[in-house]
């Protein structure tokens, strides 16, 4: 006779849980958003997210260049404790507890697809599987590897019908860092930003029905090469742009200059080359959001619009010719201040937020809107408490900073470490090379435009700033502090010698 039947096992229900969409778009500037009062991008798919859901206002990104922002956005940590204070390719991924990690001992099914940047580059930092693009690493790209070891897109380019076994993304000739610009030279269906979006489709259908989901969509764009599909190029080409702002300290850069380079960190070039890298770059940044769209009309055919969480945010800006300076890594708005877009369950409509946050925070705030544990070693916090249901608390209107006043970053540059604070309203910026300090006032003067560290009336602030970063520097492994007294001239690299244990 067969085996009786089992007992009949009563599973006990639980109630839907949040699946969490991370969408990063790779170099995107704050202010890039219709939502934001831009007067010349386009962006209507995150406008309407905007409207959906929550916009911080300051945001911002501590480390501001590709691999130690992503190392704050994944593991929640400062730059002193996960130890990348500027940029470096080939440190390997040292964190144990990660954003990914969290979700996935949760029972949530992890994936992410795109621009991951770690080391090594099939690191999975705790998500269950990865596709990677990474743009063009010139860490890993050599000719005697074989590029499917560390980029999914290239292998999935040459296998398209009329695609040839050399076909790269690279066939225009633009440069990864470069402000050169041209529109995309094959099908728009090729781009890398529309394959992003075609494997979240794909992989949708894959995923494990039973769990709920953490996926991480990070877009290569509009980081360099310049290359939007040609509608998105058309859309800015022969239109009239701001052009970008300039300073009355401009002067203070002119040592670093290479004239010429279009990869030049600090560089003039003629109004029309100027224009060519805006409207290439708002290109792309239509390009992104109308792939967003995409992505949200999916969500809605698969059922999932409504359980789904959703944040938008950066690694970091991009300088684009402000005050003569190009792409990132520096203390100022174009650089550091990044977009951070929430919506979903639980997440208020049409708010907007202005207390400080920065990239360490989006972890533990994932994580809590998720109802997921937060690992205790993470520095960063919630910013759920910044929209909370009363109004009341940190982050109301009387009171916008009190849950975060000041916030430092740094990032090595030019030869040195910049190093900066934001307040309330200042922010302080000290480059460690020889010592010189600004002042900037970011209500007044959200631009830049003018530096009050030699403005006796502005000397108390000046003072207050500086002190608030002597005591955040001292004991750091550079010598950066001596004697109380900020102190230029340090030895500095990407890579702190000790990364300090979280507080």
């Amino acid at each position: 006779m067969p085996d009786p039947a089992p007992p009949a096992r009563t599973v006990p229900h639980d109630p839907p849980r949040t699946n969490v969409i991370l969408i990063c778009a790779d170099q995107w500037r704050a202010d890039c958003l219709g939502s934001s009062g831009h007067p010349d991008v386009s962006t209507p798919a995150l406008d309407r997210l905007a409207t959906q859901g929550v916009s911080f206002d300051r945001a911002y990104s501590a480390t501001p260049t590709c691999v130690p922002a992503r190392m704050a956005l994944m593991t929640g940590l400062t730059p002193e404790s996960h130890g990348r204070v500027g940029y470096a390719d080939g440190a390997p991924f040292n964190v144990g507890e990660t954003l990914p990690r969290a979700f996935a001992a949760a029972g949530y099914h992890t994936q992410a697809i795109g621009k991951m940047h770690y080391w090594p580059e099939r690191v999975r930092i705790g998500f269950d599987d990865v596709l990677l693009h990474d743009g063009y690493l010139h860490h890993s790209r050599r000719r005697g590897r074989p590029i499917e070891e560390y980029d999914d897109y290239v292998p999935w380019l040459r296998d398209q019908p009329g695609a040839t076994a050399r076909e790269d993304y690279l066939d225009h000739g633009l440069g990864c860092n470069s402000m050169a610009a041209r529109p995309w030279d094959k099908e728009e269906r090729l781009h890398p930003t529309n394959w992003l979006v075609t494997e979240a489709e794909r992989w949708l259908y894959r995923r494990d029905p039973t769990a709920p989901f953490f996926l991480y969509l990070s877009f290569h764009r509009p980081h360099a090469p310049l290359d939007p599909p040609q509608w998105a190029w058309d859309l800015y080409a022969d239109a009239e742009l701001t052009p970008p702002v300039q300073g009355d300290w401009r002067a203070l850069l002119d040592p670093y200059r290479v004239e010429g380079d279009t990869e030049a960190l600090v560089a003039h070039f003629d109004d029309r080359a100027v224009h060519r890298a805006r409207a290439a770059y708002y290109g792309l940044i239509s390009h992104v959001d109308a792939q967003i769209s995409r992505l949200l009309q999916i969500l809605g055919e698969f059922g999932l619009a409504d359980d789904t969480a959703i944040a938008f945010v950066s690694d970091h800006g991009d300088m684009l010719g402000d005050h003569g300076m190009w792409r990132k890594g520096y203390a100022y708005e174009g650089s550091s201040r990044v977009p951070l877009l929430l919506a979903g369950p639980g997440v208020p409509r049409g708010t907007r937020v202005g207390g400080l946050v920065e990239l360490r925070d989006v972890m533990p705030t994932l994580l809590e809107l998720a109802g997921v544990p937060v690992p205790p070693t993470v520095e960063g916090r919630s910013a759920l408490r910044l929209f909370a249901a009363d109004g009341g608390g940190a982050g109301s209107d009387a009171e916008p900073d009190a849950w975060r006043t000041p916030l430092f970053g740094e990032h090595t540059i030019l030869g040195q470490s910049m190093q900066w604070v934001v307040g309330a309203r200042h922010k302080y910026v000290w480059w460690s090379g020889d010592g010189h300090e600004q002042l900037f006032d970011l209500v007044a003067d959200p631009t830049e435009l003018h530096d009050l560290a030699r403005d006796d009336t502005h000397a108390d602030a000046l003072a207050t700033h500086r002190a608030l970063l002597i005591d955040h520097l001292t004991d750091r492994p550079e010598g950066f502090v001596r004697e109380g007294v900020l102190t230029p001239g340090a030895s500095v690299g990407p890579l702190l010698d000790t990364a300090r244990t979280p507080r």
